[in-house]
């Protein structure tokens, strides 16, 4: 009973949101914001089937989800209609933007179910995953995640699937690198205080690097943290060999900005939040050696790669979310494949019922740009391998490192 109170009363706040424009009112609200997935009305008579949108836009994760769906709205452009039970019906996208917020996922994911959608993707950031869960479970709603990495995003959730790998295969990958690469010894880890994301990749990592007979050096800072140069020149005072900080975007930038700033000369490890181009524009021009591990890998897929740095050219909105040019994020790569493994489950289904879709996603396969894409008994993905890249802060790209795998 609990669990049906707690979803109605999530249900309501987002229909009351949803009312009134979660700005009280104001004629601002009403306006489409530029991170909204862009999608063609359908024209009037014809099937529609929604796909939920379940990202942030806003928030420290803001820049991520931007870019995530970014991958769903040029998959969506490229094929907007799927065939289901032989009949054709037009894809519409819905978004829901979870503010990069714990608090305001499950609002953000009970309104989702309130329009009435099949299947839910996202989201970037596993801690929005895991506290908009329950919400998706309770209402019998299956949900793809895309990037978010934490194994507690489908523990204990029968309705949650993922394609992206798990956080500890990433943790031990990254740790295998700092060995393998840098014959490190010592490792220091930081992360942010609280974020199930970044602490639960600290202690993958930290698991491997001392099993194979490293130590670490490990420190968490406090949410808004805007300096950062005690826990860089901490790294160098304690000998270490490396850092690894696996952090949001908007907190990496700074990082890896201030590195560059102090010349610090140790390589700095990152996970899969770290590939982005903004955190490459940080790094621009310096001698920061910087390594993320990741899902794609720009040229892994040619037609891919052209497609959607065509579209970039010519939507001027998705340049901007983009952060401002055409390097293709990983993250990017994922949307997109997460779309089409949607439609796959739509097709498998027969149906746009939100349980006959739930029903055929465990045998859903799809092999896409980022790789081949299966379920386990859990609902994680069957991923063996990642990208490892390093930034080239010469002219802003990313140069394949190397194939890691979890020894």
């Amino acid at each position: 009973m609990k669990k049906k109170l707690s979803l109605l009363l999530a249900l309501a706040m987002a229909m009351s949101l949803t009312a009134c424009g979660g700005d009280k009112g104001s004629a601002e609200s009403n306006k489409p914001t530029e991170s909204a997935p862009a999608v063609s009305a359908p024209a009037s008579g014809d099937k529609v089937v929604r796909i939920g949108v379940f990202e942030p836009s806003t928030g420290d994760s803001g820049p991520g989800g931007k870019q995530e769906m970014l991958g769903m709205q040029y998959a969506n452009h490229e094929t907007p209609t799927v065939e289901i039970g032989g009949e054709t019906y037009t894809v519409e996208l819905v978004p829901a933007d979870n503010g990069s917020d714990s608090a305001k996922a499950p609002t953000a994911a009970a309104e989702l179910v309130s329009k009435d959608v099949s299947l839910v993707l996202g989201s970037y950031g596993s801690g929005v995953s895991m506290a908009g869960g329950p919400v998706f479970d309770e209402a019998g709603l299956a949900a793809i995640g895309v990037t978010c990495t934490n194994p507690g995003v489908t523990a204990g959730n029968d309705y949650y699937f993922r394609i992206c790998f798990l956080d500890p295969f990433q943790g031990t990958v990254l740790a295998n690198f700092a060995k393998d690469k840098f014959s490190a010894k010592k490792a220091y880890l930081l992360g942010e205080l609280g974020n199930d994301y970044d602490q639960g990749l600290l202690t993958f990592f930290e698991q491997a690097f001392t099993a194979a007979g490293g130590s670490v050096v490990k420190d968490s800072f406090p949410p808004n943290t805007a300096d950062f140069s005690t826990y860089l020149n901490k790294a160098v005072a304690e000998g270490c060999d490396v850092v690894f900080c696996p952090v949001s975007i908007a907190y990496s930038t700074q990082i890896v900005k201030l590195a560059a700033d102090m010349k610090l000369a140790l390589p700095i490890l990152g996970s899969d939040t770290l590939d982005s181009n903004m955190v490459l524009e940080a790094a621009s021009g310096s001698d920061v050696k910087l390594y993320v591990s990741t899902f794609y890998q720009e040229g892994g897929a040619p037609e891919f790669d052209s497609g959607i740095k065509a579209w970039l050219a010519s939507d001027s909105t998705a340049m901007t979310n983009n952060g401002g040019n055409d390097t293709i994020a990983a993250v990017t790569a994922m949307g997109y494949d997460a779309y089409y493994t949607a439609l796959e489950a739509l097709k498998a289904a027969g149906s746009t019922d939100k349980a006959a879709v739930k029903a055929a996603l465990p045998n859903v396969t799809y092999t896409g740009v980022s790789g081949a894409i299966a379920f386990d008994a859990t609902g994680d993905a069957i991923r063996d391998t990642a990208y490892i890249k390093m930034a080239n802060t010469a002219d802003n790209t990313w140069t394949f490192e190397a194939m890691q795998t979890a020894k």
